[in-house]
């Protein structure tokens, strides 16, 4: 299983709200650049078109990550392919693979924020139409360097090459979900690793979803091991699970109560945040040790997971208290981890 962190370049929560935006750009990057040296597999960039987040522009911070690394896989953590151009979303990560020697992945998704719509002019009442057809576009310009294409959204494109091209022949594509059994089967049926964003509940009730991308991709003529899920929870890991707990929970009750009181959720409790970090609850915090062995037992329940990642900056986290996390993954939860 690949380990990795996920992050939506948001340092400006609690102790660090009077960070400036030029000192949480350096701080991401050095978070990075350590994350490479620790032997972490994958580093992925939300996008968000807020004030509170710095990712409007994910494959440029991936550049600059890529110039200072070596090893570790570059991600989109997703783009919102929704309200994107198809045709500049690939010329960009075809770029940064270019920039990283063969290290660049596209998550693509929908997005659960949706301020990017009107930004773009797009029409939410299209939200699942404009997916499905710049999908389609996207996968098109990476299997072809001369495309042909007619749609909605988009102008046509009648025998158009597309440049530059990935250095990796396929560029990989994950589709980046949430519940919607629709969109499960859309991943299985194109034969795209599946990146699941479990970020409430219990992580196990994704079990039939996850099934239903299995099966679909089945039906398809897809191997299994062409199959691979990855899951995307909240979390943190600390030198104990006590004190990862009392690190992470005041910045992380401030965050979701406040998304809570945006989109109707009810505001957390510590009672409600035990449960979700017991054997069932989504998030992973707690010592290396803890972590691993909630991680291994979601992969279980879930029926095999290829690839974990940690959201962990936005939960008021400082730059020494991420940084120490990620040490504590590389050279102690990924151990275990491969041990099983």
């Amino acid at each position: 299983m690949e380990i990795g962190i996920d992050s939506f370049a948001s340092a400006m929560y609690g102790d660090n709200n009077t960070l400036s935006s030029v000192d949480a750009m350096e701080q991401l990057l050095q978070r990075i650049e350590f994350a490479d040296q620790a032997g972490l597999d994958v580093f992925g960039i939300g996008e968000h078109h807020k004030k509170e987040f710095l990712d409007s522009a994910t494959a440029v911070i991936l550049s600059a990550a890529a110039a200072r690394t070596k090893n570790i896989r570059l991600a989109s953590a997703v783009t919102v392919l929704s309200a994107a151009d198809p045709v500049r979303v690939y010329q960009s990560f075809a770029t940064l693979d270019l920039i990283s020697k063969g290290r660049t992945e596209i998550v693509v998704g929908r997005g659960s924020a949706i301020e990017a719509y009107p930004l773009f002019g797009y029409d939410l009442r299209d939200y699942d139409a404009l997916f499905k057809e710049k999908l389609e576009l996207l996968l098109q310009i990476r299997d072809n360097e001369f495309v042909s294409w007619e749609g909605k959204f988009r102008p046509a494109l009648n025998n158009l090459p597309v440049y530059p091209r990935a250095l990796q022949e396929k560029l990989p594509i994950w589709l980046g979900v949430g519940g919607t059994p629709e969109s499960f089967i859309r991943a299985g049926s194109l034969g795209l690793p599946l990146m699941v964003a479990v970020i409430g509940g219990q992580t196990h009730r994704f079990k039939p979803l996850i099934d239903l991308y299995r099966e679909a991709g089945k039906a398809a003529g897809y191997k299994p091991n062409e199959l691979k899920v990855g899951l995307h929870s909240p979390g943190y890991v600390g030198t104990t699970t006590e004190k990862a707990i009392e690190e992470y929970y005041p910045g992380y009750a401030e965050l979701w109560t406040k998304l809570g009181y945006e989109r109707g959720w009810p505001p957390v409790t510590k009672g409600k945040f035990d449960g979700l970090i017991d054997d069932l609850g989504v998030l992973i915090v707690g010592s290396p040790e803890r972590a691993a062995e909630k991680i291994l037992k979601h992969s279980e329940a879930l029926g095999g997971v290829d690839r974990f990642t940690f959201q962990m900056d936005n939960a008021g986290l400082t730059h020494k208290q991420l940084m120490n996390a990620i040490e504590l993954i590389g050279t102690k939860l990924i151990p275990l981890i491969k041990k099983g």
